[in-house]
């Protein structure tokens, strides 16, 4: 149910979750085009219902050498409460790790979704900030050890 997809295949879910009403190239997000980025998709009946891309990108404020950030992860409201973060977010890791054991994961996690990450291992960092057209945002980051 979980495969790497294309980033085109994120852009619906992420309008429908992340970006509700603006226009559908405002789901382009930095990074979807390069190379060593990981697009997963869960589908059901042939349809992405969540999404979550891993870009490599260095956040200044950590020293790990290499980093990976987490972007656009997204589960359509019909399909919330059913665990598909979760895969999402373990399956991510797990082809992270793979790829190098030392890999640090950062994103910039809505206020809302703070508790949600937290379960599995992450830890806030610095203040608050907004993300314009969108909402309140924290660091958050999980060490290479406990990938």
């Amino acid at each position: 149910m979980i495969r790497k997809i294309l980033a085109e295949e994120t852009y619906k879910v992420r309008q429908e979750v992340l970006r509700p009403g603006r226009p559908l190239k405002e789901c382009f997000f930095e990074g979807d085009l390069e190379e060593d980025s990981i697009h997963l998709g869960y589908f059901v009946e042939e349809q992405p219902v969540a999404v979550a891309t891993f870009v490599a990108r260095k956040n200044a404020i950590f020293e790990t050498p290499i980093q990976y950030q987490l972007r656009g992860m997204a589960v359509l409201p019909s399909h919330q409460d059913k665990k598909l973060g979760e895969k999402l977010l373990l399956k991510g890791e797990e082809l992270l790790k793979s790829k190098n054991p030392d890999i640090l994961l950062w994103f910039n996690a809505r206020e809302t979704a703070v508790a949600f990450y937290k379960k599995y291992g992450y830890t806030t960092t610095g203040p608050a900030f907004m993300i314009p057209n969108v909402c309140m945002h924290v660091v958050m980051y999980k060490t290479p050890t406990k990938l």
